[in-house]
């Protein structure tokens, strides 16, 4: 008789052993915080055009516009993720369509990098991403900024978190003059429309 045979008849199947660690519930009123490195000329302009098209996605969403992702630096990332950002993602032209040619292959390469990193101090690596996108892709900015925002939901909020930081201002200071200036606030009126409620 095999063995699976023998525990059947003795009182039942042994429970499989599984490697997964026990999902963590998720909290219903979590709001994570995520900054989004954006291309100037291609995911910024996604985002401008989500805006203008009316599309939903979620408002904890805060953008730094750069003018390539190819200057976004490992450092930068775990800057934002140091001050506490829950999730961090660079958002960039589409692979072989950069406008500074190789930009976005090196600005993935460093967030795999930083994904690895991440996995060695114990901290998800799931919380970094790359995203392509052109700039017609408003509906695929509004998609990826709400599949990003649930992931980092149910990763629940960053282990080293800390009170009276704020991540984007420290991220957009990391960055120091590479960031390019946001552009000036619409109105109260217009902000809300490209957002869910």
């Amino acid at each position: 008789m095999a063995d699976a045979d023998v525990k059947a008849v003795a009182g039942g199947a042994a429970p499989e052993a599984t490697d997964e660690a026990p999902k963590k519930p998720v909290d219903p009123d979590f709001e994570p915080e995520i900054i989004v490195f954006a291309c100037h000329y291609c995911a910024y302009a996604a985002a401008d055009l989500a805006g203008s098209m009316r599309l939903q996605y979620p408002t904890n969403i805060r953008m730094i516009k750069l003018p390539c992702t190819g200057k976004l630096e490992v450092i930068h990332l775990l800057k934002a993720i140091e001050s506490g950002a829950d999730g961090v993602y660079a958002a960039g032209c589409l692979e072989g369509e950069c406008h500074y040619l190789k930009g976005n292959l090196w600005a993935r390469k460093r967030v795999n990098h930083v994904k690895t990193l991440l996995e060695e101090v114990g901290i998800e690596p799931e919380r970094v991403e790359m995203y392509n996108m052109s700039s017609a892709m408003g509906a695929k900015f509004a998609e990826v900024a709400t599949e990003f925002t649930e992931r980092i939901k149910a990763l629940g909020p960053n282990p080293v978190k800390r009170e009276g930081v704020d991540p984007h201002a420290a991220a957009r200071e990391a960055l120091g003059g590479v960031a390019m200036p946001d552009d000036p606030a619409p109105s109260a009126a217009t902000s809300e429309e490209g957002h869910a409620e």
